[in-house]
């Protein structure tokens, strides 16, 4: 695994080796530092959750439809919340303490409550009366989705595994290493009271690590990957801190976080919006580094004659392809994550300008401007360091590239007896033009039909 590529990268110098390793290695050494000290300690802390209410798996056996009763009588043009079908569901317990039991519940009724049909799969709660713990109410919550889940994870992996191999094999890894370091250090850090960007930061360094490596392999091309995106990464988290203290942006740009502070008070919110920052940019930063990185050497590969400028310029040129595509995914992407919320802007009648600079529409445009300005230093950051180790490599790289392609010296008796050998008149042949007669190159004489066009 040393390369994106069917074609192994060539190995760097032992030279270049040992800078990258004496750069690469205290950056991960302090990483995982970092985390230790950072590691949440003595548990979940307790929030104002409230008692969990309990919740079972069961199956739709029967459902009843009537009529609705009359709504009461409210003031003309008071929307009606509801509206819905009404009547009884039959619902089979399949698990916990009343399993096997025929339980009845309403019809789910109301914005967002989930449609039934019998033989659904549903989930079930229990709702005690306060007054009177022995009786008790069942409804249905939501769908089971367990299954259909499941088989949607088999058919992705199956798909990365199928097109990359080995190297789809990687990449699953890498993802499932990122979602523990999100879910054992990341979060629960957060929820113990650290501070969200420094865990952020920390936790982000610590997934690239772990999945560029992992994914691409342990290679000099993977190493530069791995400082352009920590560079970039940085100065994601510095742009970030400045655009949020400009803006004035507090972090309850949202009903999620609005919703937080409701059971985890002493969150910071503020803090947590930055971290959602650099941990959303990671993701497209890693994936311009690594073709940056793959890019320059690719080019290198490709012509040896090139300069570092020329590399560096020319790789720049694929880079600035790839931003402008990336900008749009990324725009595109928190506006589909967005749509409610802007569906419920544009209903509001305030003009324009009030509601770009909303709370929650300029803490969406932040999030953009700051993971594209991370985006556009990544691509000189990484090409630089990518044409630098590049071309340290090849000069170090013995014997030269262009003596080891130039054709060996013609003998001379052997180059005379080409020239004054007949040749055959095609004044009278035009068809021959179009169809030259097979070679009768000497050994170590260049080939007739050869292609003079430079290599690239």
């Amino acid at each position: 695994m040393g390369s994106d590529h069917t074609r192994s990268a060539p190995p760097a110098p032992p030279r270049v080796r040992r800078l990258l390793v004496v750069t690469v290695a205290p950056l991960f050494v302090a990483t995982v530092l970092a985390a230790a000290l950072l590691w949440p300690r003595g548990g979940t802390p307790q929030t104002d959750g409230g008692a969990d209410v309990p919740r079972y798996g069961g199956t739709v056996t029967r459902v009843v439809t009537e009529p609705c009763p009359p709504l009461p009588s409210s003031p003309e043009g008071t929307p009606r919340v509801g509206g819905g079908p009404c009547g009884t569901v039959d619902v089979r317990v399949d698990d916990g303490p009343t399993a096997g039991q025929q339980v009845r519940t309403p019809i789910p009724d109301g914005p967002g409550a989930p449609r039934v049909e019998v033989g659904d799969e549903v989930i079930l709660v229990e709702l005690t009366d306060p007054t009177d713990p022995a009786t008790s109410n069942w409804n249905i919550a939501e769908h089971q989705r367990g299954t259909p889940l499941l088989w949607l994870a088999v058919i992705f992996a199956a798909a990365i595994v199928a097109f990359g191999r080995w190297r789809g094999l990687a990449a699953l890894a890498g993802l499932a290493a990122s979602f523990a370091i999100l879910l054992t250090f990341v979060l629960p850090a957060i929820a113990a009271g650290g501070s969200p960007l420094l865990v952020a930061v920390v936790g982000a360094a610590l997934i690239m690590f772990v999945v560029l490596y992992l994914t691409h392999g342990v290679t000099a091309q993977t190493s530069v990957a791995v400082l352009g995106t920590l560079g970039s990464l940085v100065l994601t988290g510095v742009l970030a801190t400045i655009a949020t203290a400009a803006t004035h942006l507090t972090g309850f740009g949202s009903e999620d976080a609005t919703t937080l502070s409701m059971f985890q008070a002493d969150v910071d919110l503020h803090g947590l919006l930055l971290a959602g920052i650099i941990i959303g940019s990671l993701g497209v930063l890693d994936d311009v580094t690594v073709t940056q990185a793959a890019t320059v050497t690719e080019l290198a590969h490709a012509n040896p004659g090139l300069t570092r400028l020329q590399l560096y310029r020319a790789a720049t040129r694929v880079g600035r392809a790839h931003i402008a595509s990336t900008v749009n995914t990324i725009v595109l992407a928190y506006a589909g994550a967005s749509l409610p919320l802007l569906l419920l802007l544009t209903a509001d009648a305030r003009p324009i300008g009030q509601i770009l600079t909303s709370e929650f529409l300029a803490q969406e445009i932040v999030r953009s401007a700051v993971a594209t300005l991370g985006l556009i230093a990544a691509v000189p950051l990484t090409t630089g360091l990518a044409a630098i180790v590049t071309a340290a490599g090849r000069a170090d790289a013995t014997p030269p590239a262009d003596a080891a392609r130039r054709p060996p010296e013609p003998d001379p008796a052997e180059a005379m007896a080409a020239l004054s050998s007949p040749r055959t008149s095609r004044t009278n042949e035009p068809d021959q033009t179009r169809t030259p007669p097979p070679s009768t190159a000497i050994d170590g004489w260049p080939d007739s039909n050869r292609s003079t066009e430079t290599t690239w």
